[in-house]
């Protein structure tokens, strides 16, 4: 009888790590440090976030968006030297003895009242109504009425209609104050093509006032001023922006629920 030869059990190793203990400290200390320096970016990147939330709700100062408006400036050949010929008065030398200092001239300043009042109102009504109806009788053959299945061939027809509708609007503006605008232009039959626009900050809303239009010299007042119902081919514009613009305007889903487009 064979002896069985004794089997023996290989345990398994312990598999080494490729990493010493100490370098493997300082990865996981490496990957702890890049994830606090992660964290730091998005809270960085928060706070930007809302330093220009906050610099989008501030009021930024005002800038000519629509340069047409923005101040005309006088004409450099105004302001050159004549030569001298040996007159005691040139054109060129401004020199007013006997004329108003009213504005005339390119670059000029004209202050202009606002003086718009308008009403309007209009009222409609329309009612209509029409009444139809008409009554055909059984026709008779040979002194006898005709019937088909014992029911008599007459009928009839009426329609009634009718509609009523009534329409009423009011409207009314008023605007009133000044504004110092500039000669833009100087037409060649005299008259003043006139620009400008005012800006008013405060708060936290911006309004703003533009005016432009063609003034007649006779109507400018000897203080330099010409009310704006004088002002021929006149746009004027009163607008704001800001915090009070923006509560005072609908939100998109109202704006579509109050327009057209709402089938209801």
């Amino acid at each position: 009888m064979r002896n069985a030869s004794p089997t023996t059990t290989a345990c398994p190793r312990k598999r080494e790590s490729i990493f010493p203990s100490g370098a493997l400290d300082a990865r996981v200390r490496g990957h702890d440090v890049r994830d606090g320096m992660r964290a730091v970016a998005r809270f960085a990147s928060l706070i930007v976030a809302f330093a220009l939330l906050g610099a989008c709700a501030t009021v930024a100062p005002p800038a000519h968006q629509d340069m047409s408006y923005a101040p005309t400036l006088p004409n450099e050949a105004a302001f050159e030297r004549p030569a001298p010929d040996g007159a005691i008065y040139h054109d060129a030398q401004n020199l007013e003895l006997f004329s108003d200092p009213r504005a005339h001239r390119i670059g000029d300043i004209l202050t202009i009242e606002l003086v718009e009042n308008t009403q309007a109102s209009k009222k409609a009504s329309t009612k209509t109504s029409k009444t139809n109806k008409d009554d055909i009788a059984t026709p008779t053959l040979f002194g006898k009425p005709t019937t088909i299945a014992g029911n008599p061939l007459s009928f009839g027809l009426s329609s009634d209609h009718a509609f009523n509708g009534d329409g009423e609007s009011s409207q009314s503006n008023q605007l009133s104050g000044q504004i110092t605008v500039t000669v833009a232009e100087k037409l060649p039959n005299g008259n003043l093509i006139v620009r400008g626009e005012k800006w008013l900050t405060i708060n936290q809303g911006q309004e703003l006032v533009r005016i432009a239009g063609i003034v007649r010299p006779q109507d400018i007042g000897q203080d330099n001023t010409v009310a704006s119902t004088r002002v021929a081919n006149a746009n004027i514009a009163y607008t704001g922006r800001g915090s009070l613009a923006d509560a005072n305007t609908q939100g998109w889903l109202s704006k579509f629920f109050n327009s057209k487009f709402m089938p209801f």
